[in-house]
């Protein structure tokens, strides 16, 4: 099994404040780092895993079978969360994690298209059962559709030139051969930056396949009702776009009222819901980037059930 490293692992478990006898979902199984050292805190509790990557699960179902019945895995989308408890007729739990990065395995399996550091198949699906993969957005999508995603979920400069360069080039088949189409697209003092030049396209790519932002969107919106009263929902996101969805749900759970701020009392009826554990995202250690440097854009935000 690949060497898996879980971010922010110590502050997560502490966020969660887990008591042995709680209900607990990891939403974002991924290798199970995380979620075996919840159940490891579990005596009479349950923890509910749930990953839309097959592959995840059956490595995960190896990992946590020493816990017998504490543990229930699930193959399905986080984007799905309220659905998947009421399935399993559970109506409320105590915490809920969600880790949105990449995993480690999936990144450093070629065959599955999330890198640019090698050549393979432009695939980058995390649910292999999905019909849009990387190559389909890459060679068929409208160069103004490239321009949009490269601009709007991988903030990238360089837009217009990698979408009208892509869009030239077709057909693309490999990670190889489309960061050679980045390349050609950008200036010689972009191709000096310490940053790999394809990074924010091949992050901008795999959100669109994925529907990433929508999917924490959905998982926000089902999260909320199904935590108990002093619940904990812990969430760990690795770019700014992704950050921005769980600060903004946090603070519309905090202050959702929709009233004019004249009005001296609120008319709409809102009800808080969310209480943020910390006003500022936690950030890794520096020694947790030393010894995974996959960490860096890491954010941790931690909010409570009222």
């Amino acid at each position: 099994m690949e060497r898996h490293v879980s971010v922010l692992l110590d502050e997560c478990l502490e966020a969660l404040k887990i008591r042995p006898d709680g209900i607990y979902v990891d939403g974002t199984l991924g290798r199970a780092g995380h979620a075996s050292e919840i159940a490891k805190r579990l005596s009479t509790g349950r923890l509910i895993g749930i990953d839309r990557d097959a592959e995840a699960i059956t490595a995960a179902r190896e990992k946590l079978a020493a816990f017998g019945d504490r543990v229930t895995l699930v193959h399905g989308d986080f984007r799905e969360i309220g659905s998947i408890l009421d399935q399993l007729d559970i109506p409320l739990v105590d915490g809920m994690l969600f880790d949105l990065g990449v995993s480690s395995p999936q990144l450093d399996n070629a065959e599955r298209g999330f890198s640019y550091m090698g050549d393979a198949p432009l695939d980058m699906r995390m649910d292999q059962r999905a019909n849009l993969s990387a190559f389909e957005v890459v060679n068929t999508w409208t160069e103004e559709q490239l321009k949009r995603i490269l601009w709007d979920y991988g903030e990238e400069r360089y837009a217009p030139r990698i979408a009208r360069a892509i869009a030239a080039a077709r057909e693309i088949g490999t990670t190889g051969q489309l960061v050679d189409v980045i390349r050609s697209a950008m200036p010689a003092a972009a191709l000096r930056e310490k940053q790999h030049p394809a990074k924010r396209t091949f992050q901008a790519i795999r959100i669109a396949v994925n529907d990433e932002l929508g999917a924490v969107e959905d998982m926000l919106s089902g999260a909320v009702p199904h935590l108990a009263l002093g619940g904990r929902l812990a969430v760990i996101s690795f770019h700014s776009l992704e950050d921005r969805l769980v600060k903004t749900a946090i603070q519309r759970g905090e202050r959702g009222c929709t009233c004019p701020r004249d009005f001296p009392v609120c008319v709409c009826g809102f009800q808080p819901t969310l209480k943020a554990v910390s006003r500022k995202a936690i950030l890794p250690s520096s020694d947790e980037i030393a010894e995974n440097p996959r960490s860096r854009s890491a954010k941790l935000r931690v909010a409570e059930r009222i």
